[in-house]
């Protein structure tokens, strides 16, 4: 069995390729992806070639840990049924490519424990779920605050703003220096840092993923304040101590999404609480996946782009 995928034979050699896949086994699901997301942070230093080592990455590599699609045949053990739709966080199905995330492909193999079940109404909205997944994760939790201050207005930011909304906490300050990013706020306001002057957070959540950034938002907490890690940062991070030592800084580092996190975010959705409208600004079809991609990592318009598989032969 072969599949239309996603193929990164190393830094800026993407393109559409058949790959084979692996059979599947017991416990496992064969998944038509109708759409995949491209992912502005990790997948962009896996294209540019600055992602730092990971277990189990390498060249080839098929991409991707956002899709989502219509099962096609299950192992009648798994309790799923061809025609459920679900969400699929990558796979690592190929024969003779990395799948350290593996989601962008027309077909996927992939144990049943790891989709979650998702309305087929969702669309390509299904493929943000991961995303939103890990918003919540940074932000859920009993030792854990909700943003004041987020700073980027990209996707993670965005989605960051709507889940403080829906705990009913206030509103939070969003800072964006995109003048093409500073559109479509929901109930919060979004500014330019240095428009901002405030110098009394609590809690500022860092969805930029820029490394310098770190001296300046420790100047902006109140004493005993934190920092919230919530991009991926390829670079070394470093901060003046005197200035965190004065404001008794916290620093806490935001991982990706946990099962939980996927079942608690897809509620939240399916009851109205958390939109996933007006986030994706770009779709194309896989067949032109190699202009997609330059377009999502190049394009300051592009929030997030979607990959169309419905048409994949």
């Amino acid at each position: 069995m072969h599949t239309p995928a996603v193929l990164l034979n190393g830094p800026k050699d993407l393109r559409l390729d058949s790959v084979p896949l692996v059979a599947p086994g017991e416990g496992d699901l064969v998944v038509r992806i109708d759409h995949s997301g491209i992912s502005t942070g990790t997948e962009k230093l896996f294209y540019t070639g600055q992602m730092p080592p990971f277990p189990g990455m390498g060249y080839p590599l098929v991409p991707g840990y956002e899709a989502a699609g219509e099962i096609v045949e299950a192992d009648p053990a798994t309790g799923y049924k061809p025609g459920q739709h679900v969400f699929v966080p990558g796979a690592n199905c190929f024969d003779g490519a990395f799948g350290l995330f593996g989601g962008a492909a027309h077909l996927l193999v992939t144990q049943a424990d790891r989709v979650t079940p998702i309305e087929a109404g969702w669309g390509a909205e299904g493929a943000l779920l991961a995303l939103a997944a890990t918003a919540r994760h940074a932000m859920a939790g009993l030792d854990k605050r909700v943003p004041d201050l987020i700073v980027g207005h990209g996707v993670l930011g965005r989605l960051l703003a709507r889940l403080t909304i829906a705990a009913g906490a206030p509103a939070p300050t969003v800072w964006e220096i995109s003048e093409g990013r500073s559109g479509g706020a929901e109930g919060y306001e979004v500014l330019r840092p240095e428009d901002d002057p405030k110098r009394d957070y609590r809690s500022i959540y860092d969805a930029s993923g820029n490394a310098a950034i770190l001296d300046d938002l420790i100047g902006r907490l109140e004493k005993g304040g934190e920092v919230v890690l919530a991009g991926f940062y390829p670079e070394g991070l470093s901060f003046a101590f005197p200035p965190a030592f004065m404001k008794e800084a916290r620093l806490r580092v935001a991982a990706e999404w946990a099962r939980e996190d996927l079942a608690a975010t897809r509620a939240l959705v399916e009851s109205g609480a958390l939109s996933l409208a007006g986030l994706i600004t770009h779709t194309a079809p896989a067949a032109e996946a190699e202009t997609a991609y330059r377009t999502a990592f190049e394009d300051e318009s592009c929030l997030k782009m979607i990959l169309n598989w419905e048409d994949a032969a």
